[in-house]
């Protein structure tokens, strides 16, 4: 074992641990109030990013619950290395912004809003109309409208747009500035999309992680400013907890990767999910990008362990504890499946090894913490180091991953079922409400938004 994997479960129980994400939200609320400060949420919006379209309709309703100061940025898509499959990525955010918004309730203005991908000119437009906006503080007002003229492809966008709004779009060159300093700063904060909130040192991604910022405020206001128990704009999905009776329960296909934060804290729930609807999960292992030579920025590691790690506390699951299983550890890892689902082991081998390199720590890439994983998962021990020397199991990474890509997806934790794909540790609901369905449940939505109403 090296010192690397001695060193790294101490340092990560340290990082991604709640105490210190507690005190660091403390320290930043304790300098704000010293400063006598407002409360600042920087909004980093990208126009034609869908998920920005629903993140930018909040603000209203943010400002006016928590007194917040709404800093916006207008930023640019995304940098290849930390999205390095945009069609596939703005194919998918439009179907799963549709989706976000017909869970919540979203009065979106027509249906079809996200039927397709805005031009480049009408999206400089945009551009040029939200920084006049925000130059003129009117940001948050008009942001909606801009958007609705944006993304309804019979609608144009042009000077006369501006009139009606009552602005003048800024220049180009005064707007590309304006644009590459907001990506600077984005990147200086250690993020890399649109449709961001930024709040005293945290990250928060699209409107179904803004319930932990809502969480953080009402913890930090209490009971003098605002009364106890607020409803949550966006509150997260609940768990299936009750079994469902389904005559053909269908299968549901689990795409997933041993070296992923989010299939780690997802992998029971599928599971469990599994159990209560009869229906059968077929594992569909893969490696993880890095592995297969896409580069992975280090902005968007912290994010995504940061957020997994509030994901798990929220839900109760052990992680935090981990030892980076990239590498070697992973294929050891991987050349096991086999074997495990051979002997019927399949899922719990899949849940100890998650649970010992993104809880316990284990070194997967050394015989002692494999054999703990192993054996506890019901493998025995002379069978697994057998098994360590066939390298069947990437021939059936690879057929994962193309099936994965035809579905349209490029990244883990996925999910495919009687139809639908879907992409996310947070997109499980989507194949609960289809059990559900199955079995003749109604499945009411969320709480919803503030109606909206673009001619406002």
């Amino acid at each position: 074992m090296s010192i690397k994997s001695l060193l790294m479960p101490i340092v990560t129980q340290h990082m991604l641990g709640r105490t210190r994400l507690l005190r660091q939200r403390e320290r930043s609320m304790k300098t704000r109030l010293r400063s006598g400060a407002p409360r600042q949420l920087h909004y980093f919006h990208q126009a034609d990013d869908p998920y920005s379209v629903l993140a930018a309709h909040s603000l209203v309703a943010l400002q006016q619950k928590y007194a917040l100061q709404i800093l916006p940025h207008i930023v640019s898509p995304p940098e290849q290395a930390a999205a390095p499959e945009p069609d596939k990525l703005q194919t998918y955010g439009r179907q799963d912004a549709h989706l976000l918004a017909q869970h919540y309730g979203f009065p979106i203005f027509p249906i079809t809003i996200f039927a397709e991908q805005p031009s480049a000119e009408k999206t400089q437009m945009a551009n040029r109309l939200l920084v006049a906006a925000m130059h003129m503080g009117l940001f948050v007002q008009l942001v909606d409208s801009i958007s609705a003229a944006l993304w309804n492809a019979s609608q144009p966008l042009t000077e006369q747009t501006a009139t009606a709004l009552g602005i003048y779009p800024t220049a180009p060159g005064l707007t590309a500035s304006e644009m590459q300093q907001a990506n600077r700063l984005r990147k200086e904060l250690g993020h890399y999309l649109g449709a961001c909130f930024w709040y005293e040192g945290e990250w928060y991604w699209g409107i179904d992680r803004l319930y932990h910022l809502e969480l953080r405020l009402q913890d930090e206001l209490g009971s003098n400013e605002m009364s106890s128990n607020q409803p949550l704009l966006y509150p997260p999905a609940t768990e299936l907890a009750q079994p469902l009776h389904i005559a053909q329960p269908p299968e549901i296909d689990f795409y997933f990767s041993l070296r992923s934060p989010y299939s780690a804290i997802v992998a029971e729930r599928a599971f469990r999910l599994g159990q209560l609807a009869g229906a059968s999960i077929k594992l569909r292992y893969v490696l993880p990008m890095v592995m297969r030579g896409l580069p992975v920025p280090a902005n968007k590691r912290l994010y995504i362990a940061m957020d997994a790690a509030r994901e798990a506390h929220v839900r109760q699951i052990p992680f935090g504890r981990l030892n980076d299983p990239v590498g070697r550890p992973t294929e050891r890892g991987l050349a096991l499946m086999p074997l495990a689902e051979s002997l019927g082991r399949g899922q719990d081998y899949v849940l100890s090894f998650m649970r010992g390199v993104w809880a316990e720590g284990l070194d997967a890439g050394s015989d002692c913490g494999l054999r703990k994983i192993c054996e506890r998962a019901g493998l025995p021990w002379d069978d697994a180091r057998r098994a360590l020397q066939d390298q069947a199991w990437r021939k059936t990474a690879e057929a994962n991953r193309l099936a994965m890509s035809a579905l349209g997806l490029w990244g883990v934790p996925s999910f495919s079922c009687a139809g639908t794909a879907v992409w996310g540790q947070d997109r499980l609901w989507v194949i609960a409400d289809i059990m559900k369905k199955m079995a003749g449940q109604d499945t009411p939505l969320p709480k919803q938004v503030e109606p909206y109403n673009h001619q406002e």
